[in-house]
């Protein structure tokens, strides 16, 4: 049975080989019984070296095809390190300091910390949310004067949700999040992806902006005037997602500093996954992203496409 590992000490003691961190990711991904990724009905044959063959496709594999860890040469125990920094540090860690960390270069943690994001996108989170939804747009990037003239729009100025890119974010009353980066904030765009998000017969709380006006023709709709300064009306408040906010703009400003827009899903996936297992144990976190990897392969070509 696995030790127990509350710190990065504890994580070095339980995966002490490269072997064990194998048997580790075997046990989670297989439960004992091994599966080809060329085709499931295969039988497998156990070779040397934790490597498997498929009968039917004639295809070698082991534990890492087919994951966020394939046709990668760095170890697997500074795969779960990196793992267990990225998935236990509240605002996440960037790619310099776990160069640092784990001894590889800023170029190689830049893509480790991007497949990580990739297992993020965890397979077992609910793709909609229901009961009582906060629904609130968020718009991240920095103030427009801080901007050099040549990276502005046309008429840009100030620190406008315009001037921003779009998060729409959605939060089940004392549940979790889910949250989606949005083309702009018109209710041609949002009405579209809140009805797919949320379910039928659910209670939806939102602030007075106009785009959101149509939702009481489909669903029980409450809101808060916050342009009047007003932030709970009875039942109605979206000081739950603002919560999440804070988090993803606290983790962007304090870690990241500045994310392209090619890549803001994937740090927003980072925050919603963190703010989700937020009452896992640290050990419960790093199993549960551990068993999200498998076809989840991301390779640099397509990262940077």
């Amino acid at each position: 049975m696995l030790p127990e590992f509350k710190s990065i000490f504890d994580l070095l003691k339980a995966f002490p080989t490269e072997q064990s961190c194998i048997d580790h990711l075997e046990g989670l991904r297989w439960e004992g019984i091994v599966v080809s990724p060329f085709d499931e009905s295969s039988k497998v044959y156990k070779c040397a070296g934790n490597k498997y063959k498929c009968k039917n496709t004639g295809k070698y594999f082991n534990v890492r095809t087919n994951t966020i860890f394939d046709n990668t040469k760095i170890p697997l125990q500074k795969w779960f390190l990196a793992l267990y920094v990225f998935s236990s540090h509240k605002k996440g860690i960037s790619s310099h300091q776990l160069a640092k960390d784990i001894s590889v270069t800023q170029k190689s943690a830049w893509f480790m910390l991007h497949r990580l994001r990739y297992a993020f996108d965890h397979p077992n989170f609910k793709k909609t949310v229901g009961d009582i939804v906060e629904i609130d747009e968020s718009g991240i990037g920095g103030d427009s004067s801080n901007k050099h003239e040549s990276k502005k729009t046309k008429n840009e100025e100030g620190n406008t949700i315009s001037t921003k890119t779009t998060v729409l974010g959605f939060r089940e009353r004392g549940g979790n999040v889910i949250a989606k980066v949005v083309s702009d904030r018109t209710k041609d765009t949002l009405l579209p992806i809140i009805h797919e998000t949320v379910e039928p017969n659910s209670v939806i709380m939102t602030d007075d902006y106009s785009g959101y006006n149509d939702l009481s023709n489909h669903f029980q709709h409450h809101t808060v005037n916050h342009s009047a300064k007003q932030y709970v009306n009875e039942m109605a408040h979206t000081n739950g997602i603002e919560n999440f906010w804070s988090h993803l703009k606290r983790g962007i400003d304090g870690i990241y500093h500045s994310i392209s827009n090619q890549h803001l899903q994937a740090y927003v996936d980072e925050f919603t996954l963190r703010f989700n297992t937020r009452k896992l144990d640290t050990q419960s976190r790093f199993d549960f992203v551990l068993s999200g990897v498998a076809n989840r392969r991301l390779t640099y070509k397509n990262l940077i496409k």
